[in-house]
């Protein structure tokens, strides 16, 4: 048990430390929109990854058909990264969510239900994220039971929610400190991340490379 728990927390910190869109989305929604925000983001990106996870260690033959169709995911995948990018650069009107008393101001279900929407379709839709899931799944499958990779991957789901949170409530209380003319930079910085990630996920489909293995 001991090693399954060692090899959750590995693989939950390589998850936890790799460099993607998700973690600069998920710093941008707490910065604009408050923690709950930056959850309702986060809580999509979960939910995305816990049936990933579930997929890959029962449906295999599901997740090896969804592969053969990477090409047609990375196409989709990089059109809304480069989609949402060009909307923050351009067309996002950035403001600090905050009533005239200075208080946050209401975050309304629809708000919470679109933010968690995105952060789920970010994540759902990047190739990397299936590769990484199946990847491990596949490899771990060989030399570990059921039982043991249900350890694994809890404890490594765990850990990535752990610095999830971290970074949410981190931008929580840098937000308090940020002026409306610095968030509109932020935005913009953020915007093209996701356009950046986009076409290289757009690169990489159409050329035929390898999918980077990129989740956070």
């Amino acid at each position: 048990m001991m090693e399954s728990i060692l090899k959750g927390l590995a693989l939950g910190l390589v998850l936890a430390l790799s460099v993607g869109p998700i973690i600069f989305t998920i710093i941008k929604q707490s910065l604009n929109n408050g923690v709950k925000g930056g959850f309702s983001f986060v809580a999509g990106v979960w939910v995305s990854d816990i049936i990933l996870v579930v997929l890959s260690n029962t449906l295999t033959v599901l997740v090896a058909t969804l592969l053969e169709h990477s090409r047609a995911i990375a196409y989709c995948g990089s059109s809304f990264l480069i989609a949402m990018g060009v909307y923050f650069v351009f067309f996002k009107k950035v403001h600090l969510a905050n009533d005239n008393g200075g208080k946050d101001a209401r975050f309304r279900k629809r708000d919470i239900a679109k933010v968690f929407a995105s952060g789920f379709i970010i994540n759902t839709l990047n190739p990397g994220v299936i590769l990484f899931w199946l990847g491990n799944a596949t490899v771990l499958s060989l030399n570990h039971t059921l039982q043991e990779r249900v350890i694994i991957f809890s404890v490594c789901l765990l850990v990535n929610m752990t610095a999830d949170t971290a970074k949410v409530l981190g931008a929580g209380r840098l937000r308090s400190r940020l002026t409306l003319h610095t968030l509109n930079i932020i935005n913009k910085i953020s915007g093209t991340i996701l356009i950046g990630f986009g076409m290289v996920l757009l690169w990489t489909a159409v050329f035929h490379r390898a999918i980077p293995l990129t989740h956070h």
